[in-house]
C-alpha cells in the first residue's frame, strides 16, 4: 500500500473527503517528524512506539577497495512494534503459535 492507496483507505473508512483524509495524514507524519527531531519519543498504544537512538562510531569496509574505513556516529529512528499489531500480524496455527511472539494462543481464522 502506497501513500495514495493509505489516504483513499483512510477518507473511505472516515467518510472524508480525499483531500480532507490527505491533509490529517501529513499533520501526523509532520507531528511525528517534529517530535523526533528534538529527540522525543512518540508512542501510540497497540500498535508502537517511535524513538531516536544513536548508533555509535564503527569500523566499516569499503566493499570495492577492501580498505578500512571510519563510519561515525550518528542517529537513527527506530520503531518498536506494539502488541495489537504484531498480534494482528502474527499467523498462527491451530495447535499454536510458532512465529515466536510468546503469545502461545490460535488465532480463530
Amino acid at each position: 500500500m502506497n501513500k495514495t492507496e493509505l489516504v483513499s483507505q483512510v477518507a473511505e473508512s472516515m467518510g472524508l473527503t480525499k483531500v480532507a483524509a490527505e491533509k490529517a495524514l501529513k499533520s501526523v507524519l509532520e507531528v511525528i517528524a517534529k517530535a523526533l527531531a528534538n529527540d522525543e519519543t512518540v508512542t501510540l498504544i497497540g500498535f508502537g512506539s517511535f524513538s531516536v537512538t544513536t548508533r555509535a562510531a564503527r569500523t566499516g569496509r569499503n566493499p570495492q577497495t577492501g580498505k578500512e574505513i571510519q563510519i561515525a556516529e550518528k542517529k537513527v529512528v527506530k520503531f518498536n512494534v506494539g502488541k495489537k499489531l504484531k498480534e494482528s500480524v502474527c499467523i498462527k496455527t491451530k495447535a499454536g503459535c510458532d512465529c515466536g511472539c510468546k503469545t502461545g494462543k490460535a488465532k480463530k481464522k
